[in-house]
């Protein structure tokens, strides 16, 4: 977990209120929220936005799955990257301080997306196909917050 995480599970831990009295009702809490688009749960994990980006993802790769056949390369590509990767980059530098194994999840989407884009097999290797059509590593997020930090110290962000 990040730091964040430890944080928020720490702080967690020591509140047992599970609902807010008011004059008249009664609000129950939940265990997760949605804020533009982006799941967080109690413990700030990550894993509910996790499961739901690829529950969304695999959901896209099925159904462009269907009419692969009735499709170009390229139209397939477009349309894996209209719907699939949008969805992996969406939000995604929360996932800055991420854990492998979580990071991986995402990446096993990506190497699917692949292997659908280049009508390759489920064993077949996938580092040369991501090659092949230029596509970076989930891992990405990391290099896209450096060059967001990088723009703020050097004064070329926008304002």
């Amino acid at each position: 977990m990040t730091n964040l995480a430890n944080l928020a599970g720490h702080s967690a831990a020591k509140l047992s209120v599970t609902q807010l009295g008011l004059t008249s009702s009664v609000v129950e809490f939940d265990s997760t929220v949605t804020d533009l688009g982006v799941v967080l749960d109690n413990q700030l994990s990550m894993q509910a936005q996790l499961a739901a980006v690829c529950r969304s993802c695999f959901y896209q790769l099925r159904q462009l799955r269907v009419v692969q056949r009735s499709l170009t390369r390229d139209v397939l590509q477009s349309l894996v990257q209209a719907f699939v990767h949008c969805r992996l980059d969406y939000c995604n530098a929360i996932l800055t301080g991420a854990a492998d194994g979580q990071i991986r999840r995402l990446q096993a989407v990506q190497n699917a997306a692949a292997r659908l884009v280049s009508g390759a097999r489920r064993r077949d290797r996938v580092s040369p196909i991501l090659r092949s059509i230029h596509w970076l590593p989930v891992r990405r997020v990391i290099f896209k917050s450096a060059v967001i930090a990088w723009k703020c110290v050097n004064g070329v962000a926008p304002t």
